[in-house]
């Protein structure tokens, strides 16, 4: 690269399904030469030895062997968000290429679209809403009735960034607030938020009224809530993911949603996203599902782009990365 020449950054396109905002354009190509995959493939002689750094948005483009193989300068991939399970961290290190994610960018719209799903499942706003506008509707009934947010128990599991900040908001709707997490939060952090520790997932499953998972994805979460986990909830309680749809058994779930094993589940993450339209999910009456909203504001895409840029930028310059993440 020549002085005063842009490092070359790879996104997967512009706008589109899975392309970088269209707005985040001219913010990012202040500090880099912008080029898509069409365009790299096109011409892969010309950009291959010119690529230093890659800019995941929602996945895309896919990191594999050949992708790697074909950009011998590339020096680090930013990932748009926290989780990194669709990545082959070791393989990607092993061609000596950097990665960093974004969580400080997400951690408060995923939170509020954590309560946001409470809320609305509890109070039955989808279902409500459905009926004040249905021609149909001559009169509103009485027993629409939903579950109390107020004195509810809800259990996190995963107590991160993002599950440290759904415990705020919970503890404002005055809820009883257990949490299980690999590590136990210090006192101090727990009496902030009025939040108990559970050493076990089957004690916060038992006592809760509503459970919400935040957690990554690793081999560790897969199915993490299966059939004898949600055996273990109230016949009562809602389920939350806000994490990944893997984490949760779907199969286990439908069964558990047909059969009364628990009330309610709302989900902004499913597998595959989105569900076949013919998925027996989509046919209950008791859930919500809302299409991976989490960090899906505005201000917050924005900051997970800036967060991205930063990461970069500290990777070409030689120092150290602010979101690093390790094989």
């Amino acid at each position: 690269m020549e002085q005063g020449e842009l490092p070359v950054l790879l996104v997967n396109e512009v706008g589109g399904v899975r392309g970088v905002l269209k707005t985040h354009v001219e913010f990012l190509k202040k500090h880099f030469h912008l080029i898509t995959m069409k365009e790299f493939l096109k011409n892969k002689k010309h950009w291959s030895k010119k690529v230093q750094a890659i800019y995941l948005w929602w996945h895309k483009p896919i990191i594999d062997r050949e992708l790697l193989e074909s950009l011998p300068d590339l020096k680090v991939i930013a990932n748009s968000g926290v989780g990194m399970d669709h990545l082959d961290l070791k393989l990607i290190s092993s061609f000596g290429v950097k990665m960093a994610n974004a969580p400080h960018a997400v951690s408060s719209s995923t939170a509020d679209t954590g309560m946001a799903l409470l809320l609305a499942s509890a109070r039955r706003l989808v279902e409500g809403c459905q009926t004040a506008v249905s021609p149909d509707t001559e009169c509103f009934a009485d027993d629409l009735l939903g579950d109390e947010v107020t004195g509810a128990t809800l259990g996190i599991i995963g107590m991160g960034s993002i599950g440290y900040k759904i415990a705020l908001r919970a503890k404002a709707f005055e809820m009883k607030i257990l949490y299980h997490n690999r590590n136990r939060r210090t006192e101090e952090e727990e009496r902030a938020i009025g939040a108990i520790y559970c050493t076990k997932i089957e004690d916060l499953l038992q006592q809760s009224d509503f459970v919400m998972l935040v957690v990554s994805l690793t081999p560790q979460t897969h199915k993490l809530i299966g059939k004898r986990e949600l055996e273990l909830m109230k016949p009562t309680a809602t389920l939350i993911n806000i994490s990944r749809g893997p984490v949760v058994d779907q199969d286990a779930l439908v069964e558990a949603l047909q059969t009364g094993v628990i009330k309610a589940a709302a989900l902004d993450v499913t597998y595959p996203e989105p569900l076949p339209r013919d998925h027996p999910l989509l046919k209950l009456k008791n859930i919500l599902i809302t299409p991976h909203l989490g960090i899906k504001t505005d201000k917050t895409t924005r900051m997970i782009t800036e967060e991205a840029v930063a990461n970069i930028l500290a990777a070409l310059n030689g120092l150290p990365i602010p979101n690093e993440v390790f094989p």
